[in-house]
């Protein structure tokens, strides 16, 4: 692949505490191997930004603008859920983004997502291919759910983790303090999809045997 051809950033689906730290990361390596890449672009609202053309130019934004990202709660660059079709069903679409990609001389395309947003970076990277225009495409994990294969702790789980156990903790205190006379069963119910790694999460919150929570119940 020809050097210093510019990237691409999005993020994708729900946003973590800590997906503005991975958007940091990315730039702040791309800055750093001026042999190898141009610029980096950040798409708006993910995807979409692509699509419609809607980039940022990261080059513009000072250096301590981009360390502040690491501490920066929702998504800096906006996100989205929308999964793209296969070519077959939607060629035009695919069509439209290798011409962005070709006016801003893209050759890189960095993801930053979930599951939907690996399979975007792997129709990419296919379409690439199929269209003669290559483009290196690297999905950057990010999920609270820690469900994706072959990653053993996703970015984003250990915050949600952390924040599962610590309001595991409180509630068992509020509810030990008031179950002689009022609530004497507490249900939290945690997101997950079809993993069970924050249910389980809620177990850091016992110290000892017999300690809350008393019952996790598992997807």
């Amino acid at each position: 692949m020809t050097k210093n051809r510019n990237a691409f950033y999005a993020q994708s689906g729900g946003v973590t505490s800590v997906i503005n730290a991975s958007a940091s990361g990315v730039i702040e390596a791309v800055r750093e191997n001026k042999d190898t890449f141009g610029k980096l672009y950040a798409g708006l609202n993910g995807i979409i930004g692509a699509l419609q053309e809607e980039l940022v130019d990261t080059s513009k934004e000072s250096t301590s603008a981009i360390a502040a990202l690491k501490h920066t709660p929702g998504g800096a660059f906006g996100s989205c859920r929308y999964k793209m079709k296969n070519y077959e069903d939607s060629p035009a679409e695919y069509d439209r983004l290798i011409e962005v990609f070709k006016a801003h001389n893209i050759g890189y395309f960095f993801y930053n997502g979930g599951g939907d947003s690996a399979d975007t970076c792997l129709k990419v990277s296919q379409i690439s291919e199929k269209l003669g225009y290559p483009i290196q495409a690297i999905h950057i994990p990010k999920t609270i759910d820690n469900d994706l294969p072959l990653t053993d702790c996703s970015p984003g789980f250990g915050s949600v983790a952390k924040y599962v156990a610590t309001s595991t903790r409180e509630a068992s205190l509020d509810t030990q303090s008031m179950c002689a006379t009022s609530t004497k069963v507490f249900i939290l119910e945690v997101m997950g999809r079809h993993a069970g790694w924050i249910a389980a999460a809620g177990g850091l919150a016992a110290e000892k045997a017999g300690d809350p929570p008393h019952i996790i119940l598992f997807p």
